[in-house]
């Protein structure tokens, strides 16, 4: 019996589609896509908000002090759009607002930035890659925190 051409679906390499599923979840993203001669494989997951998390320290023999509300831990609530044009990661990666941890930001809200002056770097492969300002312009906020995870395509800032 002559041996037909293999269907699409049964040259997929299910090692590859492990490998891709560990690779989202090391690195936090929500999908990935590979193409490799004319196949084309995507692995996404759905990312849920789960409850904030608060950590009590442990019971001690003295008596209890009035109890404090803790600050949990969240994610930042989607932000307002701004008046503005949106600064946008170029790739996935780890931002960092400041150029060193002890030195002071490159930009904060309310600063003027002339166009192609660094507002961040974006850590990549090991690599810091610097976020230019598309435009002069006025920093009217910044959407992400310093050492946050970000996507490509993400806004990181809007100039107004």
């Amino acid at each position: 019996m002559p041996s037909s051409p293999k269907a699409p679906a049964e040259q997929i390499d299910a090692r590859l589609v492990r490998r891709l599923a560990g690779i989202l979840n090391d690195t936090g993203l929500s999908e990935i896509e590979v193409e490799h001669d004319g196949l084309k494989i995507r692995v996404a997951r759905t990312l849920t908000a789960s409850a904030p998390v608060t950590l009590a320290a442990p019971a001690v023999a003295a008596p209890p002090a009035p109890a404090q509300a803790a600050e949990p831990v969240t994610a930042r609530p989607a932000p307002a759009p701004a008046a503005g044009d949106a600064v946008k990661s170029p790739m996935v990666g780890t931002v960092y607002l400041q150029p060193q941890p002890d030195a002071p930001s490159f930009v904060k809200v309310g600063d003027t930035v002339a166009e192609g002056q660094t507002l961040m770097i974006v850590e990549a492969m090991k690599t810091m890659n610097p976020i230019p300002a598309p435009r002069a312009g006025k920093i009217l906020e910044i959407l992400v925190l310093n050492g946050q995870p970000v996507e490509f395509g993400e806004p990181l800032a809007i100039i107004g």
